[in-house]
């Protein structure tokens, strides 16, 4: 059987994909994008191999991706091995002590390496950093109505780490760890880092991977799609209940990187293989833009 009847794709459907890329591929060379990656494409293992691939594709290409990461289901997993019960406050991990050292074991070591070897092994060159290495992330405990332990609130970023990783042709794979000013070590929301992170690089992008479309009208209706959204328009989203529960601060996000300087930002669902190149490099992106 040949190649075409195997995959389904003519080689002329090949060169109509690879031509309709070309002006994106031009468009983001040398550029840099924030990826943050969780969810689903997180733990499942195609979706995991096809990010990578994404990711390594985009470098290849000229793209200086920084790839930002959580690991919630990892440091729950490990949690219960030890005998800790994970809780949550308004959404929210609450990190004693214990569970701060397990979170920092978890992110910036386990999972961290785990995906560096994994884009390494696709073809890439990547290497892991954390908000501690070279004080990338500063941050003071985050003020919150009920107590949530050692989680923070970035006050400082310092990208000098990051971006001679980028010069020296790494993607940055970055755990979401912070360092306080009084030796203290802080749990930082990943969607939140990216968003920081973005701004000071300077990024053109940043998207945000979920297990969700994007922006609903109806939340029930996934026909209902948001596909772009103007920044300003946000308040009046929540004001009718279109923006609610756990969206609230994914976009808050978005919000936060647009009025920082990115350009766009963009919530994608990141059950849907190469999602990340949908976006990037054909005409009908995918989930909702943010501007």
């Amino acid at each position: 059987m040949s190649e075409e009847k195997k995959i389904g794709i003519s080689n002329s459907d090949r060169a109509q994909v690879l031509v309709q890329a070309m002006p994106y591929i031009k468009k983001w060379a040398g550029e840099t994008i924030v990826v943050k990656y969780g969810g689903n494409a997180m733990i499942n293992p195609e979706l995991k191999e096809a990010v990578m691939n994404d990711i390594v594709l985009m470098q290849l290409v000229g793209v200086n991706v920084v790839l930002v990461h959580g690991g919630g289901p990892e440091i729950s997993g490990m949690l219960k091995k030890i005998g800790k019960e994970s809780r949550f406050v308004g959404g929210m991990r609450y990190t004693d002590a214990e569970t701060m050292d397990i979170v920092q074991q978890v992110l910036a070591g386990k999972v961290n390496k785990d995906l560096v070897q994994l884009l390494e092994n696709t073809g890439g060159k990547a290497v892991g950093l954390c908000g501690l290495d070279g004080s990338m992330l500063k941050a003071d405990k985050l003020p919150a109505a009920e107590d949530l332990g050692f989680v923070g609130e970035i006050r400082e970023v310092n990208t000098k780490i990051v971006e001679d990783a980028i010069a020296s042709g790494y993607t940055p794979v970055i755990s979401t760890v912070a360092a306080g000013y009084h030796g203290e070590v802080y749990n930082i929301n990943a969607d939140v880092a990216a968003a920081r992170i973005a701004a000071e690089l300077g990024a053109r992008k940043l998207i945000l991977m979920t297990d969700i479309v994007g922006l609903l009208r109806d939340k029930d209706d996934e026909n209902t799609l948001i596909p772009v959204v103007n920044v300003s328009d946000v308040p009046k989203l929540k004001r009718d209940g279109i923006i609610s529960g756990g969206m609230i601060p994914k976009i808050d996000c978005c919000v936060e990187a647009v009025r920082r300087g990115v350009e766009r930002a963009h919530i994608i669902d990141g059950r849907t293989p190469h999602s990340i190149l949908v976006e990037l490099f054909t005409d009908e992106g995918i989930g909702t833009m943010f501007y």
